[in-house]
């Protein structure tokens, strides 16, 4: 009696010694992150920490800044993206039922959906690549996210009825990550088609409630209206203004509300063995690929870093974990887990905010449950000299195709190789130094892991990846070209405006002058423009009053310079007219052909 006594009391001892660091602990993690959300500009936060130990949950901050409502820690809150891993979760439960496959092609599943795939014969869009985001089709456009018109219960077909240019397959299936919406949007259609109703009601009773989670669901919940929860924080923008969640026309890719706590729980469940209640849930060997890339490019090439069947593998902040980011209306999340260490971690930040640094927080959390940093992998020589892959560099897979000469003038990287190592600056922006780690692999400063590998795709174009975004060398006369492009568009406008208005100052400024219609045209411009920002930022993708009006006044720009050079020629036949005045317009003219030949005029947001 006497030796289980004192087993008894150095456990008790134990126990409370750990309840005191415990406490200590969670004092020191609340103290920094309401400093954090504070000096970032946020309103409030809940997280959750997941140690072998222990699970930790905690709330800091604001959960609605105009009634100054505390933040708690089982107040609910949204997740954005964070809702893919769960989504993939519930695949992966019908896959381990039999079900389903990851080698199921998946018009095999849906008849209705038709992919534009020139690989089609021999690599058909498999489920696996939807959940990897290695299918190669579109990531979203516009009006399937910023929209007030999409309901609760639009199906999801819907998605593809109206653009079927989203389902136009860019690289092979299976050979390089793009990540992709749509891509969980037809997850979400194909669950259906397994279980034979909505996928949100499915997932509720048969991923979430064997898990515990019974404060999550995959439904829809706003903080107002006929789906309220009094519960539910309220989301926020940069400003602190106030925006109640909306129902998302790509809800299986960002519609999930959570508690800390039962994100824990699913946290705990990825770093399990797959069972649930003493039986198999999930197939333990495909919840070893949680963060694992396996199949494309960049892995055969020896890259450990990509996404795996639910997350990304991601070297941050001197660890690796399995991650998930997620970013809806308001809101800001992430989930880390750590296989073999036990640990992970969860986070969600009810402000959405361009500027502040959510990579603070993150910071935090990793530090909260310090998890151990894998060994450096070693500086390594190249097999080769890589100043053959010097030249200039674009994405492959723009975030949305209408917009993809964003990309090619604004998103250019020059590439060289120095000898030493590759530089890679993009245009404008630092530049990044890339130290070989043995064959065609390289390794960024701030990265424990090789983070980049050099490829050549199967078109023989030079390929830089980081496994989760890839850049394909073009020649260098195409960015110059659209640089050139852009620059004698902006100074030709700058000559309209400049001396079209001082013109009209001195009253010279006839309805005959060749400037008189471009400069119309531009002052009427930013009448839209204004009327659009005015409106809710979620309207962009409708088609409203402001988003036709804006057609409208981008369609004008062409004509008014054509009718500007009419004039303009006409004055010359009569021994009139600057040349100055033509060579202006035409090259306010050029730049607009070049718009309209990349799809971006007339500007149609809604499209």
């Amino acid at each position: 009696m006497t030796t289980v006594r004192r087993q008894l009391q150095e456990w008790i001892v134990a126990a409370a010694g750990l309840l005191a660091w415990g406490n200590a602990w969670c004092l020191e993690v609340q103290q920094a992150m309401d400093t954090a959300l504070r000096e970032e500009g946020l309103a409030g936060a809940a997280w959750a920490t997941v140690i072998p130990a222990a699970v930790e949950t905690g709330s800091a901050g604001l959960r609605d800044l105009d009634t100054r409502m505390l933040m708690a820690d089982g107040d609910r809150v949204q997740v954005g993206s964070v809702a893919k891993p769960l989504l993939a979760a519930g695949v992966l439960r019908l896959v381990s039922e039999g079900r389903l496959t990851l080698e199921t092609p998946v018009e095999a599943m849906l008849p209705g959906v038709r992919f534009r795939n020139p690989w089609a014969t021999t690599d058909p869009v498999r489920v696996i690549y939807l959940l990897e985001h290695t299918a190669g089709i579109d990531n979203l456009q516009l009006w399937q996210f910023f929209s007030l018109r999409a309901k609760p219960d639009t199906p999801l077909a819907a998605l593809f009825a109206r653009d079927e240019g989203v389902l136009q397959v860019r690289t092979r299936p299976g050979s390089r990550f793009a990540y992709s919406n749509l891509g969980y949007a037809l997850l979400g259609m194909t669950i259906e088609a397994v279980v034979g109703e909505r996928y949100e009601t499915w997932l509720d009773r048969e991923l979430l409630a064997p898990l515990g989670m019974h404060d999550s669901t995959f439904g829809f919940v706003s903080q107002r209206g006929p789906h309220a929860d009094p519960r539910l924080a309220m989301g926020h923008f940069e400003n602190g203004q106030a925006q109640p969640a909306i129902p998302l026309p790509l809800r299986p890719a960002a519609q999930f509300t959570t508690t800390a706590g039962d994100m824990a729980r699913f946290a705990r469940f990825l770093l399990g063995d797959g069972h649930v209640g003493g039986r198999r849930f999930v197939d333990p060997a495909l919840l070893a690929r949680i963060g694992r890339p396996v199949g494309t490019e960049a892995a055969g090439a020896g890259l450990r870093i990509g996404h795996g069947l639910m997350a990304t593998s991601r070297d941050r902040h001197g660890v690796i974990g399995a991650c998930h980011p997620g970013n809806t209306v308001g809101y800001r999340a992430m989930l880390c887990v750590y296989p073999g260490q036990g640990k992970a971690w969860f986070v969600a930040v009810n402000s959405d905010s361009e500027t502040a640094d959510y990579a603070r927080i993150d910071a935090l959390l990793v530090d909260a449950v310090r998890p151990a940093p894998p060994k450096p992998q070693p500086t390594g020589a190249p097999t080769r000299d890589l100043s053959e892959w010097d030249g200039f560099y674009v994405r492959d897979a723009p975030v949305m195709r209408r917009f993809a000469w964003v990309d090619w003038v604004f998103g250019v990287s020059r590439v060289r190789w120095t000898g030493a190592w590759l530089d890679v600056r993009p245009l404008p922006g630092p530049a990044k130094r890339l130290a070989p780690a043995g064959g065609r692999l390289l390794r960024a400063e701030d990265r424990l892991w090789p983070s980049h590998a050099l490829l050549v795709g199967e078109d023989g174009r030079r390929v830089l990846t980081d496994g989760l975004r890839s850049q394909v060398r073009v020649p260098a006369w195409q960015p110059f070209a659209l640089w050139s492009s852009l620059l004698l568009g902006v100074l030709g406008a700058g000559h309209v405006l400049v001396a079209g208005v001082g013109r009209a100052l001195r009253r010279r400024l006839r309805r005959s002058d060749p400037l008189a219609p471009m400069l119309l045209a531009l002052a009427f411009l930013p009448l839209p423009v204004l009327w659009l920002l005015k409106g809710p930022v979620l309207q962009f993708g409708d088609r409203t009053a402001a988003n036709l009006l804006l057609a409208l006044a981008t369609a004008l720009l062409p004509l008014a310079a054509l009718v500007g050079l009419w004039y303009w020629r006409s004055l010359r036949r009569a021994g009139a007219g600057s040349v100055l005045d033509g060579v202006a317009l035409a090259a306010v003219l050029q730049c607009l052909c070049v718009l309209a030949s990349w799809g971006l005029l007339p500007l149609r947001l809604w499209a």
